[in-house]
């Protein structure tokens, strides 16, 4: 039996401590309090029994007459009961925020004649059906998706962040049931939001039986540690997410060495005071990859698995660099696509060369570079002349430095290529946006790479005014449709420019 003394609220236990606590079950413990007040439980106190899916709570207010309490304080007799309990999803009311029912007051001798165990078991009832008609796919995550945005961001921007994250979500395999947001002029120091918006975070966890909560910004250990205590369930940020999604797409030896190395590298700092959730090996987003058995090991067999794979990259980065050179000394151009995730370089490679690349409508469908050769007409003799076109793993928006470093010996294929295609998904609302963040990321090379043609590419799905606008700010662009292979005629000819202008610069 535990005791606290003090408001519902402020002898929270955290979810992580109670007995039991899963969308299906009530945590096990009745909660009694009292008051001077003739007033039902106040909205703080059932938010607590919320978070903590208590069995009930259960507010005797007393008259504060009849007898004195030495040292003073509360006293009297019962004047009447209050009775809260969680009521099934079915029955709550979101837009107020209802996820309970109060009894009207009652009685002493009503009260002592509820049956708690009837009432409890007849609630978990309702909500294990809830959760068995929610369990259609089991390895399906139910995630609530969390944007803060700061002082200094726009709003668009912030929208955008927000609705990729929901993609990426997706990318990972997981459902997104809600999204919450906040505007905070700075990230709260040990919980990112504010108590409030925690508070709410948790409500919704419990009502949509959420099991993931993703938030669009890197988070610190202590920030991971202290949301996971307070809200009940496991805790992604961005980087983790994506890092997930690399550890399920990495298919030949060499991505998944990257991967390998990415992951150890962000989760090396984050070992430290990770407390119960060091065991994340039940499986599910942000427990996946060559890394997971690694996560229970202690700092230095860490180090040195680090060690070994930063090795094995380099031998890798040595291997890509002669492969590099022998096509140099055949004198055979090279022209690498870059672009922002999903915007259809693997379409666009098939569509040229037919190269059979694993295409899909998702963030990062693809990681491993693949080279083919392609004709294209030479610009000055209009002769065929072969160029070698290689896809590279898509940029992302704060792409997590981690995996930048690991991906080096694949982006060397940009920085090392004699020319660059850079194609951009004009249907996406941020196509501008998605510009600016490769160009940001390709300034950031330690070599800048030769010069590039920019491709706007899925322009059957383009409406609006959007088109002529494109045209206008890159009159130098090519605009094709790889699905349709549209304008694909066109690109060769650009392509055979791009080849002879690049060849005069070296």
């Amino acid at each position: 039996m535990r005791v606290g003394v003090g408001t519902p609220r402020q002898t929270q236990i955290p979810p992580l401590e109670l007995p039991r606590y899963s969308a299906e079950r009530l945590s096990g413990i009745r909660c009694i309090a009292t008051k001077l007040k003739p007033e039902s439980p106040k909205e703080s106190s059932l938010t607590a029994m919320v978070m903590q899916r208590l069995d009930a709570l259960v507010v005797l207010t007393l008259t504060g007459e009849g007898f004195q309490r030495r040292g003073g304080g509360a006293a009297g007799y019962v004047k009447e009961a209050y009775l809260a309990h969680l009521i099934p999803k079915q029955d709550t009311n979101v837009d107020d925020r209802r996820y309970w029912k109060v009894s009207p007051p009652l009685s002493l001798d009503v009260l002592t004649k509820q049956d708690f165990l009837e009432l409890v078991e007849g609630l978990e009832a309702e909500f294990e059906r809830e959760y068995v008609s929610q369990e259609v796919d089991a390895n399906q995550e139910r995630v609530l998706v969390v944007g803060m945005m700061t002082g200094e961001m726009e709003r668009a921007a912030f929208e955008d962040s927000v609705a990729e994250l929901e993609r990426l979500v997706g990318s990972a395999g997981g459902e997104v049931l809600q999204t919450l947001k906040q505007r905070r002029n700075h990230p709260h120091p040990q919980k990112v939001v504010g108590a409030g918006k925690v508070e709410e975070i948790a409500i919704a966890t419990q009502t949509l039986g959420a099991n993931l909560v993703v938030f669009d910004r890197d988070l610190t250990p202590s920030q991971v540690r202290n949301l996971e205590e307070l809200i009940g369930v496991r805790i992604l940020d961005r980087t983790e997410l994506i890092l997930d999604i690399f550890a399920q797409r990495a298919q030949s030896r060499a991505g998944k060495l990257q991967v390998e190395l990415a992951q150890l590298q962000y989760m090396l700092p984050r070992l430290i005071g990770r407390g119960k959730s060091m065991s994340r090996l039940g499986g599910g987003i942000g427990t996946r990859g060559p890394g997971e058995t690694k996560l229970e090991t202690e700092r230095r067999a860490i180090q040195r698995r680090i060690t070994r794979l930063q090795k094995e990259v380099n031998q890798l980065q040595a291997h890509r660099s002669r492969l590099r050179n022998q096509r140099q000394n055949r004198e055979v151009p090279t022209v690498s696509l870059v672009g922002y995730t999903n915007a259809g370089k693997s379409t666009l490679i098939n569509a040229l060369t037919n190269a059979e690349v694993y295409t899909a409508n998702q963030l990062f469908a693809t990681l491993d570079p693949t080279t083919r050769r392609l004709p294209v007409p030479d610009s000055t003799t209009s002769e065929p002349r072969t160029v070698l076109l290689t896809d590279t793993v898509g940029f992302i928006q704060e792409l997590p430095p981690s995996l930048i470093d690991a991906f080096r010996a694949t982006l060397e294929e940009v920085t090392e290529a004699d020319a660059l295609l850079h194609v951009v998904d004009l249907s996406h609302p941020a196509w501008e946006s998605h510009i600016r963040s490769v160009k940001n990321l390709l300034s950031e090379m330690p070599v800048m790479p030769g010069p590039m043609l920019t491709v706007f590419n899925k322009i059957d799905q383009v409406y609006g005014g959007t088109l002529a606008q494109a045209q206008a700010e890159f009159p130098s662009a090519v605009f094709v449709s790889a699905g349709d292979r549209l304008g694909l005629e066109t690109l060769r000819q650009k392509l055979g420019q791009l080849v002879r202008d690049a060849v005069v610069s070296l």
